[in-house]
């Protein structure tokens, strides 16, 4: 199938936007369907919870600044539900750090306004799954395994559920074992031109470190300090 652009589809994918100022949210719209993405829209904290359970997106563009239930207690929510990608927009940068301190796990941060070219090319980030033969790939360390072509991190063959950018990140570490990396480079690999700062590698890889091991993987992922990180057996 072929999206407006003549581009080849998504397969579909869907993208709730969360935005309460309505020409922004149908210009956000409008570029993703031309896109290839089915959407769906809403005003409100409180309405896109409603809709988010409703209609299971593969996506979450979610402003932090709404009425009813602002955009970090619907994050907050989505995230003791579930590991959906959500997509930031905020209006300053100290909410950035906001949302880093709160350890909430969004895959990436937005500053309003952003450029619709800018914004795709995030989404697009986000939700990449390349499923070509010459990136399939199994790794594994002790008794975790990462299918880059399945896209699924199993610990003992029991599946665990990942973020995309917690993914990414437990798969830039798995390909490279023993090596110190710094936590730019896990950055630019997990969040490739995000405005999110080098910290929130940290925010992430907390949460990564806790799913392995409430998983029953043992504590492989070090803290090499004043750099990054590195995992070993």
């Amino acid at each position: 199938m072929q999206s407006l652009t003549g581009k080849v589809s998504t397969d579909m994918l869907s993208v709730l936007v969360v935005e309460d100022e309505l020409t922004l949210a149908q210009t956000i719209e409008l570029y993703l369907r031309k896109e290839g993405y089915k959407t769906e829209r809403a005003a409100d904290g409180e309405k896109a919870l409603a809709i988010w359970r409703a209609f299971k997106p593969d996506l979450v563009i979610l402003d932090i600044g709404l009425p009813r239930i602002d955009g970090l207690e619907v994050l907050k929510r989505i995230r003791a539900e579930s590991n959906v990608p959500v997509i930031m927009l905020t209006a300053r940068a100290e909410e950035v750090d906001e949302l880093l301190g709160l350890g909430l796990g969004a895959d990436d941060y937005i500053i309003k306004p952003a450029s619709a070219r800018k914004l795709m090319a995030r989404v697009k980030t986000v939700l990449r799954r390349d499923r070509s033969e010459e990136q399939k790939q199994v790794l594994r360390m002790s008794e975790i395994e990462l299918d880059t072509y399945a896209v699924q991190v199993t610990v003992s063959s029991d599946p665990v559920s990942l973020t995309p950018t917690e993914f990414r990140l437990l798969q830039h570490l798995m390909q490279t074992p023993g090596r110190a990396i710094s936590r730019l480079e896990l950055l630019e690999v997990s969040m490739p031109e995000s405005e999110a700062y080098e910290r929130a590698v940290d925010i992430h890889m907390t949460n990564l470190r806790r799913k392995l091991k409430e998983a029953g993987a043992s504590d492989m992922i070090h803290t090499v300090r004043g750099l990054g990180y590195r995992i070993q057996d």
